[in-house]
């Protein structure tokens, strides 16, 4: 399954038992929003928030913002309710938590066959499976679950997080090598705006897509950084420019900038003017 252009800079994690917050997630300016059945809501509560959230996404009113559904998982007594509850939904994917291998999906894809799915990639198991994950042909997007990961790891993250920079790293190049998208995961200081701009910040660079976030106030700083900016959109514009007046006058080499533009450039470029479309389409 091709990446989508769609964007997910922003992927915002609300309970599925609170009604409140469910009707204000309509008016956020979040990209994706998470309708979590598992972690966000307590055992004694999951019958209610199921029969909630699907009463709210029955009345609409989300827009174009994608709108997944994490339920729990296989190894619960609510995942499987969770599926049948959510069939014909309006919504753009099921998330599943804690995948450790193709099987797991395999067993949600024979549920629920016409709804994308995507994967929590949360233990030491599901890192090393990442590629054989991302192979399956009905997953769409990752979602790493670094705290869960973390406490798997029994490890101690610290500024810039190289504690779990392997696990990142290869189940980004899972995601890439499948053509899926991928989210990084929470920041959980939700008052620390300069610490989060920095983790977003690492996030995009590394390539990933965007963040999970587990408060609306991360929204604002989360979509300026894994948005292109100007001078992103400028440069893109400029090297398409410039290569294609080399083409057609059929010599010499596209420079900008005093560097040179090869077509691989070019394939950034447009892609990049692609997502900023895509954002000031979400956003228009």
């Amino acid at each position: 399954m091709t990446q989508s252009t769609r964007p997910v800079r922003s992927v915002l994690y609300i309970p599925g038992s609170k009604e409140r917050a469910l009707d204000k997630a309509r008016g956020l300016a979040a990209d994706a929003i998470i309708f979590d059945l598992e972690d966000a809501v307590t055992p004694d509560a999951k019958d209610a928030a199921r029969a909630t959230l699907r009463a709210e996404l029955d009345k609409g009113g989300y827009g174009e913002r994608m709108k997944i559904v994490r339920i729990n998982g296989f190894d619960t007594v609510w995942g499987r309710q969770d599926v049948e509850a959510m069939d014909g939904a309006d919504i753009d994917a099921l998330l599943l938590p804690k995948v450790n291998s193709a099987y797991d999906l395999e067993t949600l894809a024979q549920m629920i066959p016409d709804v994308p799915l995507w994967a929590m990639m949360e233990t030491p198991e599901g890192v090393l499976n990442a590629r054989e994950i991302a192979g399956h042909p009905r997953l769409a997007g990752i979602v790493m679950g670094t705290n869960d990961l973390v406490k798997e790891l029994g490890c101690r993250v610290s500024a810039g997080r190289p504690e779990i920079q392997t696990a990142l790293q290869m189940s980004l190049i899972a995601a890439r090598s499948a053509g899926a998208c991928i989210v990084d995961g929470v920041y959980n200081a939700f008052k620390d705006d300069d610490g989060l701009r920095f983790e977003c910040g690492q996030g995009r660079d590394l390539g990933f897509d965007g963040k999970t976030l587990i408060h609306p106030a991360q929204i604002d700083i989360t979509n300026e950084v894994f948005a292109p900016s100007k001078a992103d959109i400028d440069l893109a514009r400029r090297q398409i420019e410039a290569f294609d007046a080399v083409e057609a006058s059929g010599q010499g080499v596209a420079v900008v900038d005093g560097k040179i533009v090869e077509n691989l450039h070019i394939v950034t470029a447009k892609a990049l003017l692609a997502k900023a479309e895509a954002i000031a389409n979400l956003e228009g």
